[in-house]
């Protein structure tokens, strides 16, 4: 079992796992929206991964022998001005669930859990791996600037990603 304290910041997380899949499933569908299809299919992907991230949890929650308490997901944000908004917003977003696989982590040292420790590490990887794909967007939408040509290449480039 699960201590307590673990056990709570890791089904809060299912939560925050699934509030960021619906974020990116929003993105998506803004990135339709605007024509942009490559756009789009990278949230979709992202969309599938959080998804998968909450399901993680309360896979290790069950093996723990816990129960999951679901929670509701709040509403995402809908109005976004520009792709390059979107990424920063996106790039905020993932600052903030490596916050939270963070404060998770902490609890488990702090609770001397070491299988806990060896589940998150994977998240902690994760959460490298997808602030540096968010920031590298951000950085070419901010060089790409106002060119049309520039956007519409690298929709195409972002279209390429497929599921992991």
């Amino acid at each position: 079992m699960l201590s307590k304290p673990v056990y709570d910041k890791m089904n809060a997380q299912i939560t925050h796992e699934m509030a960021s899949a619906y974020l990116y499933l929003s993105m998506a569908a803004y990135f339709e929206h605007e024509n942009l299809p490559g756009f789009a299919s990278w949230m979709r992907v992202q969309f599938g991964e959080e998804q998968q991230h909450g399901l993680k949890f309360m896979d290790y929650i069950l093996e723990r022998g816990n129960k999951v308490a679901l929670q509701p997901i709040p509403q995402p944000e809908v109005e976004f001005s520009s792709p390059l908004d979107v990424f920063k917003q996106t790039l905020a977003h993932e600052k903030k669930v490596t916050s939270l696989i963070l404060a998770i982590y902490a609890e488990a040292v702090a609770q001397n859990d070491v299988a806990a420790q060896i589940f998150l590490q994977w998240f902690v990887n994760e959460q490298v791996e997808e602030e540096a794909n968010a920031s590298q967007i951000v950085d070419i939408l901010t060089k790409i600037g106002d060119s049309a040509g520039g956007l519409y290449q690298l929709d195409h480039q972002l279209g390429k990603r497929g599921a992991d």
